[in-house]
């Protein structure tokens, strides 16, 4: 079972966040501070960091520093601060991913199991279309599908929440996060290639794409 560090110093919203992600199939720890979150981080190696960054001693921006420079833990920062120049400073230092509070929960659990790249359940099931994140399978009718490694990682986003429509920022961001600027078309690109195939496998509608907006995967 994952396991998810939150270091947060509110109350209200780490209890919130730890019943989510544990309903979810997480198992969750809570830091309140700096040094508290350090420590336990050292001692216990979690699959994922929720890094707020008012805490009561001290910058989770320098949090992130030490875990970065000790670690290979990936840290997904949840701020109320949507200031660009802060978010691409982060990203920099090593963040993995920036949401701005407040968001909405099945975004970030989304956000979550594409950084852990596994989900809730093994099997992700859409119509007749499987998905298994640990074997980096995916099938139709028990007959296996081939997709390159970024178009699985954008199937997978989007299987999480059927019929929910993304964004073409939210599926780059999700998918790259800051490696490449989000005005470049490799989100269409990748999402033609997965249309492509599941046509080719007789799936027509699964993928749609609302103009003006972005695409979602039929439930």
């Amino acid at each position: 079972m994952p396991h998810v560090l939150i270091i947060e110093d509110d109350p209200d919203i780490a209890t919130v966040l730890q019943h989510d992600l544990q309903s979810a199939g997480y198992r969750t720890s809570h830091a309140n501070s700096v040094v508290q979150g350090l420590t336990y981080a050292r001692e216990h190696i979690p699959d994922l960091v929720l890094l707020d960054l008012n805490l009561p001693d001290g910058n989770g921006r320098d949090v992130l520093i030490r875990l970065k420079r000790t670690t290979d833990v990936r840290v997904m920062v949840l701020s109320a601060h949507d200031s660009i120049d802060e978010k691409v400073e982060l990203l920099h230092l090593g963040a993995n991913d920036y949401v701005v509070k407040p968001y909405d929960f099945e975004e970030l659990l989304a956000r979550v199991a594409v950084q852990l790249r596994i989900f809730p359940s093994d099997v992700v099931t859409v119509r007749d279309l499987e998905l298994s994140p640990s074997k980096r399978l995916v099938t139709h009718k028990g007959e296996e599908l081939h997709f390159a490694p970024r178009e699985f990682d954008i199937l997978a986003f989007l299987m999480t929440n059927p019929g929910k429509v993304h964004s073409r920022a939210s599926i780059h961001d999700a998918i790259w996060g800051r490696e490449t600027p989000s005005c470049s078309n490799l989100v269409d690109v990748h999402l033609a290639n997965i249309r492509s195939k599941l046509r080719a496998a007789g799936l027509y509608g699964y993928l749609r794409t609302v103009r003006g907006i972005g695409y979602a995967l039929a439930a």
